[in-house]
C-alpha cells in the first residue's frame, strides 16, 4: 500500500513537472499586473516626455527626447525588463505636456511619465509616483530691469503659467491672499509661456524655480530674466505611473534602492544639475540637504543609510 502510494505521488509530481515549460510561462504571465503583461507582450515601454523641461524632460538638437528623468525612467526600463523576463524592450518615446500628461497615464497611452511632475495628495488619488526625485517649488520669472522682487510687486499685472500645473493653482491663492488683482494667463507648455514674457505679454511667468533656471539657461537670457520672490508653493518631483499596480509599484521602488544603493543618485543629479548639459547649458545647481538625504535614505546596501 505505502509503495502504491509512493508510486501515485511519484505520477502526481512528475505529472505537474512535465508541462513546466508551457505551463509555468503562462502562470507567470497571468500573474503580471496589467501593465507589466502588457509590456511583456508588445516587448516595448512607452515613456512619456515633455520638450521643454530642462534638464528633466527635454529635446536635444537632434529632436530627441533626452533628461535626468529620462535617465531615471531608463534604468525603471532595465528593472522591467528583469522581471517580464527580456532584457531587450524597446523604449516608445510619447509627447505629452502638463494639461494631458495625467490622462495620457490614466488612459494607458504612457507606461511611465519621465518630466517635472508634482507629486502631491490630489495627484495620488489617480495616479502613483515614485520615490522623490527632486524639490521645486514655485517663483516668479521676470525681466531683470523690473522692479519687481516679490509677488505683492505685481500688483494689477498679467502673469503666464502653463496649464495643468500646481504652479497655476499657487499663483490663484497668492493673488487671493494679498488681494492683488493679477491678470492670470494660461499657455501649453513651458516654452510657450516663456515667450510669452519675451515678447512682454505678460509681466512674469510663474512656475517652479529649477524650470525657470533651465530656459534661462537654455536660451542664453542670463542678461535678460531674473528668477525672484519666496517659494510660493512646495513641489517634490516623482515619475508618474498607473495606480494600484503593486508588481509594478516594487519594480520602481526596486530601481531606486539598486541606484540609491550602487550610489549612482547623487552622480546622476550632477551630470543633469550641475555638469554642461549636452545641449551646451550649465545650471550648476547644486543638490539641495533635504534631497541628498532622501537619495541616501534609499541606499539599503550593508552599511548604508539603513
Amino acid at each position: 500500500m505505502t509503495r502504491m502510494l509512493l508510486t501515485a505521488a511519484g505520477s502526481l509530481l512528475l505529472a505537474a513537472l512535465l508541462p513546466a515549460t508551457g505551463a509555468s510561462a503562462q502562470t507567470v504571465s497571468e500573474q503580471l499586473s496589467p501593465t507589466l503583461a502588457n509590456i511583456k507582450k508588445t516587448g516595448a515601454v512607452r515613456l512619456g516626455y515633455r520638450e521643454s523641461s530642462p534638464p528633466f524632460s527635454f529635446l536635444d538638437q537632434s529632436n530627441r527626447p533626452i533628461g535626468y528623468s529620462l535617465e531615471l525612467c531608463e534604468a525603471i526600463v532595465e528593472e522591467i525588463g528583469a522581471e517580464v523576463d527580456n532584457a531587450n524592450l524597446k523604449i516608445e518615446f510619447v509627447k505629452v505636456t502638463s494639461d494631458d500628461r495625467i490622462q495620457a497615464v490614466l488612459d494607458r497611452k504612457i507606461d511611465l511619465e519621465c518630466g517635472s511632475t508634482t507629486a502631491n495628495a490630489e495627484r495620488s488619488k489617480q495616479v502613483a509616483f515614485s520615490p522623490l526625485i527632486f524639490v521645486a517649488g514655485t517663483k516668479l520669472m521676470v525681466p531683470k530691469a523690473a522692479a519687481v522682487s516679490s509677488v505683492t510687486d505685481l500688483k494689477g499685472k498679467t502673469v503666464v503659467v502653463t496649464k495643468g500645473t500646481t504652479n497655476e493653482q499657487a499663483m490663484h491663492n497668492a493673488d487671493k491672499k494679498y488681494a492683488l488683482g493679477l491678470n492670470i494667463v494660461t499657455s501649453p507648455d513651458h516654452e510657450q509661456s516663456y515667450q510669452m514674457l519675451v515678447n512682454g505679454k505678460a509681466d512674469a511667468f510663474a512656475t517652479d524655480d529649477i524650470l525657470l533656471y533651465g530656459l534661462i539657461a537654455r536660451h542664453k537670457a542670463q542678461g535678460q530674466f531674473k528668477v525672484v520672490g519666496d517659494y510660493l508653493s512646495y513641489d517634490p518631483y516623482g515619475i508618474m505611473f498607473r495606480k494600484g499596480e503593486p508588481q509594478f509599484t516594487a519594480v520602481v521602488d526596486r530601481t531606486f534602492r539598486k541606484l540609491g544603493s550602487g550610489r549612482d543618485l547623487i552622480p546622476l543629479y550632477n551630470k543633469w544639475f550641475v555638469s554642461r548639459l549636452p545641449t551646451g547649458e550649465k545650471l550648476g545647481v547644486a543638490i539641495s540637504a533635504q534631497l541628498e538625504e532622501a537619495f541616501r535614505s534609499m541606499d539599503d546596501s550593508p552599511g548604508g543609510s539603513n
